[in-house]
């Protein structure tokens, strides 16, 4: 298959990189900086730019029959960077015909079909408070979400709890936020979930939690 990729430098979006790689897929990636990409290979089409450039998120887009996002804002990111990002995947998603789009976002995020428990609780209470840039991240999260869920493509939102760096391992859980849910997940075991949504339709249009 030939995916879109955007994260794609980040903790997260290295070992997406890796594994969609790996599995044969051809892959186009926007770098603002392409020495940060420790993965070569004949089937990467590296584009340098900016996410919130439309026309370098376009050209990347182009081609392709999936996208995946592992956006993630970092110190000195605009405060809003996930929303216009994820805006400009969506209208280059819809020019170019590409249908599945499966994209990250934290637990803390809520859905209807979350059961939260008291320490649920406290951690979206944290969230909330102005300090550190939690609200901001909070508040662009939401808003990329609300983005996806009101397009009209094939959509899976992944929420994550504490992502760590540990080896893959194929043993997770996916459920909703106090429904089967941990606390926390490595980063090459989300990427193969990830993976896996680009043809299963078990989740199409949810917002599942995966996690240990």
């Amino acid at each position: 298959m030939k995916l879109a990729i955007f994260g794609a430098t980040g903790r997260t979006g290295r070992p997406l990189l890796e594994q969609a790689l790996s599995q044969g897929h051809e892959v186009a990636v926007l770098v603002r900086d392409p020495s940060k990409l420790s993965t070569r290979s004949e089937r990467l089409r590296v584009v340098q730019g900016d996410l919130l450039d439309s026309q370098k998120v376009e050209e990347v887009v182009a081609g392709t029959e999936a996208v995946l996002s592992v956006i993630g804002r970092t110190k000195g990111s605009p405060p809003d960077l996930m929303t216009n990002a994820t805006k400009n995947i969506l209208d280059a998603m819809r020019k170019h015909g590409v249908r599945r789009l499966i994209s990250l976002t934290g637990a803390g995020v809520p859905d209807p079909n979350d059961q939260p428990k008291l320490v649920d609780n406290l951690f979206r209470a944290v969230f909330k408070l102005p300090i550190g840039g939690m609200k901001e991240t909070m508040h662009d999260a939401l808003g990329h979400v609300e983005l996806i869920k009101a397009s009209d493509l094939d959509w899976v939102i992944v929420r994550g709890p504490r992502l760590v760096e540990e080896p893959r391992t194929g043993q997770y859980r996916v459920g909703y936020v106090g429904k089967d849910s941990g606390i926390k997940l490595g980063r090459a075991d989300l990427a193969e979930f990830m993976l896996n949504q680009l043809t299963e339709d078990k989740y199409l249009h949810k917002l599942p939690v995966v996690s240990y």
